[in-house]
């Protein structure tokens, strides 16, 4: 679960890391009064959206006239921002946050990531702040230090100073970015954090460290142990078709091809999708729908497939382990008799219960196709696409 910079902002104050004053504002005109409040003769308007880049594409903007600042927020609200990690339909801009603008001297790049290969928690660091990481690390990878956590030790003394020091950081911010290192750590294991981003972390005027960005991203399966950030999620910027997926306990994800997939199982799910893409087609969408299957979950499916306009054809993927074939049989039957499948589906059942799910779906009398490996499935489904079946 991602949040917005305002909420990952609250966390920080809550654990005493230092961030510029600010105030979201959900309208233009509370934007102005928080401006009025914040005091001072400029204000940064900053879109609260789901995406980076927001300054590159206009969502970031200092402001001298608090009429410009009203207006300003008043056209970035409830409009689409536009960037490079958005994608061409861009996220909804649900609230705009206020801030008085640091005096920057220095941009430093800060995180903390769960590292798969050690299975630890990682500290990444760069003198490059401000800038697109990934580019630092493509380009310039010495600029990038790290340090792996001990879970048993947390952060170590000698690892926060080494960090400062790669990071030319003076004694007196050195001693600062330990704390701050520290009460990131604490946040991070606090609130079941799977990454964590500042950038830039400023060096000011007066050489104080403070985080002028946070970027939090929760763990989603952790988040029932939060209620206090249950709160924070916001549905404007999550797909449509997967906020309703979450309600119906199915991991679905939104792709920009013409088959829609429905399969048991990530592992399976992704090999369905790579033969999709080998045989000349592409996937409309990721969806597993678990290992508890039910026909009522099976048919939420299948409406939420066919809820993209882009579906052309339809592959159902199935290996009866946990799942019976025949109650996915039973979903695929209720769900085109509820919504009545216009597009070419392709069934392959394999595993538990299997010659009971055939028999029911030739006993449908649905105009299926069916296929008894996954090659000749994915090939199918690409046919059919194509209307070549």
């Amino acid at each position: 679960m991602n949040l917005h910079e305002y909420q990952a902002k609250q966390l920080f104050e809550q654990y005493n890391i230092p961030v510029p004053r600010a105030k979201v504002a959900f309208s233009s005109t509370e934007a102005l009064g928080n401006a009025k409040e914040l005091g001072g003769s400029r204000w940064l308007v900053k879109a609260q959206a789901h995406t980076g880049g927001r300054g590159k594409a206009g969502g970031v903007k200092l402001l001298d006239d608090l009429t410009e600042l009203e207006q300003f927020s008043e056209q970035l609200l409830g409009s689409r921002l536009v960037t490079k990690q958005s994608g061409a339909e861009g996220q909804v801009v649900s609230a705009v946050l206020i801030e008085s603008p640091a005096e920057i001297v220095r941009e430093l790049y800060l995180s903390l990531l769960v590292d798969r290969s050690s299975r630890r928690v990682t500290i990444v660091a760069s003198a490059a702040g401000g800038m697109d990481i990934e580019e630092v690390a493509a380009s310039t990878p010495e600029k990038i230090h790290t340090q792996v956590i001990h879970p048993a030790t947390g952060i170590q003394a000698h690892q926060a100073q080494s960090l400062g020091f790669a990071l030319g950081l003076d004694k007196p911010a050195r001693q600062q970015l330990s704390q701050i290192l520290r009460q990131l750590y604490a946040l991070f294991l606090d609130k079941d954090v799977s990454l964590l981003e500042i950038n830039p972390l400023i060096v000011d005027q007066t050489g104080e460290l403070a985080a002028v960005d946070a970027k939090i991203q929760l763990d989603d399966n952790a988040v029932f142990r939060h209620p206090d950030l249950q709160a924070f999620y916001d549905v404007s910027q999550v797909d449509e078709r997967e906020h309703r997926a979450g309600e119906h306990q199915l991991n679905y994800i939104a792709l920009s091809g013409e088959i829609g997939c429905m399969v048991n199982g990530a592992g399976l799910a992704m090999a369905t999708m790579d033969l999709i893409q080998l045989h000349g087609g592409k996937p409309a969408n990721f969806l597993d729908v678990g290992g508890g299957a039910t026909a009522e979950r099976v048919t939420e499916a299948f409406k939420l497939i066919l809820s993209d306009t882009q579906v052309k054809a339809v592959l159902v993927n199935i290996f009866g382990g946990i799942v019976r074939c025949d109650l996915i049989a039973e979903g695929v039957i209720q769900a085109a008799k509820e919504i009545g499948i216009q597009i070419p589906v392709v069934v392959r059942l394999q595993g538990t219960a299997v010659e009971a799910g055939k028999a029911l779906l030739e006993q449908s009398n649905l105009n299926l196709l069916t296929a008894d490996d996954l090659t000749s499935a994915a090939q199918k489904a690409v046919a059919a696409a194509k209307g070549r079946i």
